[in-house]
């Protein structure tokens, strides 16, 4: 398949007499052409960073669909700016399919005062162009033609089951199945799976279970652990393919683009989002996202052995970031804290005989003071400041907490099982 990008990208270059590169539309780099220039012009920071380093900064990548490139269905113009390292214009070819946008195609502008390339020659260069998205469209509908094997995996009961399912999407995966890989769920999910996800290897939706081991089957009696979905609803599946373990922007790209899409169909309503979650270094991704729907991202893995264990880990950085708004709408599960272990608990209701009566509707004033102190490690001044109020109302609530609970949170193992049973309460 790369060859058959670099033949059409070198194809293009000879139409328009000037080197092309090939990017997805998430900008990075599939395939490029040759450069034999002596123009240092030529060889901006822009081209060369993307060059090397096979993609552009997020920075670079606003910049230039500033210029409706996204929405274009035609070859753009963009002028040099050298203030932003783009020392030449360029020609953008939008690659599209069926109206949606795939990748683009550069290529640099000729100098002013020199006449660009002809019409004809950009209209066949856009007729190449088109044979790009038709490629890229079906590598990525490639990843959702593999939903069935993906889903046995992740549903697949311990032991020779899992084996013998993993094994099936390693070998429909081909030599790919054995590099690098993250796992992101999406919850909740209505409809079906998309028709295609930037980057994925496999997609497929996770569909609500009675009960049941994590990706076991369902209506075993079996209490919800790490690998069900947040609150029982659908979840989407997404395997990213990955180029190294630091490198998660892909996965946190197509994240972006997902959630607005989960945020219409469940209909409701979206929020401006920074970033992408405080928590795990996620970025700052600018996106909106629906109040409630939220995605987790694993660990990466090599090979598909551990992918069972990494679902599980994105299935439960999911579910953080549904408690804790700090951590959402996209968190890592390297970032989450004690929720690993929180989430490996039951999704149903926290029912703690200590812990009831503190957590019914009447006491979450008070729940909310204890959480907080606790949170504190115990720091009365912190508390108090974090709260807003005066140190002597903090003690009379912690007061009314220990009548309460019938905990004494002088001890510490008390303090454990109060300051567990208040953040499991976030996850039910």
């Amino acid at each position: 398949m790369k060859g058959d990008y670099q033949d059409l990208v070198d194809e293009i270059s000879a139409l328009l007499g000037a080197p092309a590169t090939l990017e997805n539309r998430d900008f990075r780099l599939i395939a490029f052409g040759a450069h034999d220039s002596d123009d240092d012009l030529a060889m901006d920071p822009v081209r060369t960073r993307s060059i090397l380093t096979r993609q552009s900064t997020a920075d670079v990548r606003s910049w230039f669909e500033g210029f409706g490139i996204a929405r274009a269905t035609g070859p753009v113009r963009i002028p040099a700016a050298p203030d932003a390292g783009v020392f030449r214009g360029r020609i953008c070819l939008p690659v599209r399919y069926r109206g949606i946008v795939q990748g683009y195609v550069w290529l640099l502008d000729q100098e002013p005062g020199k006449p660009g390339p002809e019409p004809a020659a950009l209209d066949a260069a856009m007729d190449v162009a088109q044979r790009i998205g038709v490629l890229l469209a079906e590598e990525a509908k490639a990843g959702a033609d593999l939903s069935r094997e993906f889903l046995a995996v992740l549903t697949a009961g311990p032991g020779w089951p899992q084996d013998m399912a993993v094994a099936a999407l390693r070998a429909a995966l081909g030599p790919g199945g054995d590099g690098l890989h993250a796992a992101v769920c999406v919850a909740p999910w209505p409809g079906e799976a998309p028709a295609s996800v930037p980057g994925a290897a496999a997609v497929c939706v996770v569909p609500r279970r009675a009960g049941g081991e994590p990706g076991g089957a369902a209506g075993s009696g079996a209490a919800a652990g790490p690998g069900s979905e947040p609150a029982g609803d659908p979840a989407l599946a997404v395997l990213l393919r990955l180029r190294s373990t630091d490198a998660l922007a892909p996965a946190l790209a197509a994240v972006a683009r997902l959630l607005p899409r989960a945020a219409e169909a469940t209909g409701t309503g979206g929020r401006a989002a920074s970033g992408a979650g405080t928590g795990g270094g996620v970025g700052a991704t600018t996106t909106a996202v629906a109040r409630g729907v939220t995605a987790g991202v694993a660990d990466p893995v090599r090979g598909l052995a551990d992918l069972p264990a990494a679902w599980e880990q994105a299935v439960a950085a999911a579910r953080a970031a549904a408690a804790q708004p700090r951590f959402g709408p996209v968190a890592q599960w390297s970032a989450i804290g004690p929720y690993r272990l929180l989430a490996t608990l039951a999704a149903d209701p926290v029912d703690d005989p200590a812990a009831r009566t503190l957590l019914t509707p009447a006491n979450r004033e008070l729940a909310r003071t204890a959480e907080v102190f606790l949170d504190c490690a115990g720091q009365a001044g912190r508390a108090a400041a974090a709260l807003g109020i005066h140190r002597q109302t903090l003690y009379y609530r912690l007061a009314r907490v220990e009548q309460l609970t019938g905990l004494d949170l002088d001890e510490g193992e008390d303090r454990l099982l109060l300051h567990m049973a208040l953040k499991a309460s976030r996850l039910a």
